[in-house]
C-alpha cells in the first residue's frame, strides 16, 4: 500500500477561496480521492492485515472526514442551498431538500464508520473488515456518488448563477473565514 503520506491527491486545490464554487468542486475531488483511500484500505487490510501504512490511510481519512467535510456540507448549507430556496422550479427545490438529508445521512454514517476507522488507527489488535463492516464502509462512499452528481450537475450551476461579483466574494471570504486558525489553534482544512 505505500506510506499514505506518499499517495497522490492530497495536496491542496490550485483555486482559492476567491472562486468559490471552484473550492467546492476541489473539496469533491478531495471527497473521491479520501474515499478512493478508504477503497483500498479495506482491500489493503483484507488482504494484508494492519501495518503502518494501513494505520497511516485510516487516520488521513479520518482527518479528511472529521475535519474538511463537515466544513463542505457547512458551506452548503451556508450559501448554495439558500441561494436556490425561492425557486420557481420544483425538482430544483426538491434535490435540495434530498441533499440536506443527505448531509444528515452521511453524518450519521460517518459515526458508525468512523469508530472503525478509529480502530484501525489506534488499536493495538483491529479487527480485520467483515462483512457488515465492508457494507458499511461502502455505504458511505456510495451515499456521496449521487449526491456529488446532484450537486456538480444541477445544483451548483443553478446557484451560481443567482450571485454577482461582489455576493461570489462574500461567500468566498465566508467560507475562508470558517477554516482559520483560531488563535493557539488548530488549522482546519
Amino acid at each position: 500500500m505505500g506510506n499514505s503520506a506518499s499517495l497522490p491527491g492530497f495536496q491542496s486545490p490550485a483555486v482559492g477561496f476567491e472562486q468559490p464554487f471552484g473550492m467546492l468542486h476541489a473539496c469533491h475531488e478531495r471527497v473521491q480521492r479520501s474515499l478512493d483511500l478508504l477503497g483500498r484500505l479495506v482491500a489493503h487490510v483484507q488482504a494484508h492485515g494492519h501495518d503502518a501504512a494501513s494505520r497511516s490511510a485510516a487516520a488521513d481519512v479520518l482527518r479528511y472526514f472529521d475535519l474538511a467535510a463537515p466544513l463542505h456540507h457547512e458551506d452548503e448549507e451556508l450559501h448554495v442551498f439558500p441561494a436556490l430556496a425561492a425557486s420557481p422550479d420544483v425538482a430544483l427545490r426538491q434535490a435540495i431538500a434530498r441533499l440536506r438529508d443527505d448531509h444528515v445521512q452521511m453524518a450519521e454514517r460517518w459515526a458508525r464508520a468512523r469508530v472503525v476507522l478509529l480502530a484501525w488507527r489506534d488499536d493495538p489488535a483491529p479487527p480485520a473488515p467483515d462483512e457488515p463492516t465492508r457494507a458499511l464502509l461502502k455505504a458511505f462512499g456510495d451515499a456521496y456518488d449521487a449526491h456529488i452528481a446532484t450537486e456538480e450537475g444541477l445544483v451548483y450551476p443553478a446557484a451560481q448563477a443567482t450571485f454577482d461579483v461582489a455576493g461570489l466574494n462574500r461567500i468566498g471570504t465566508e467560507m475562508q473565514a470558517r477554516r482559520r486558525v483560531p488563535p493557539g489553534g488548530v488549522r482546519t482544512p
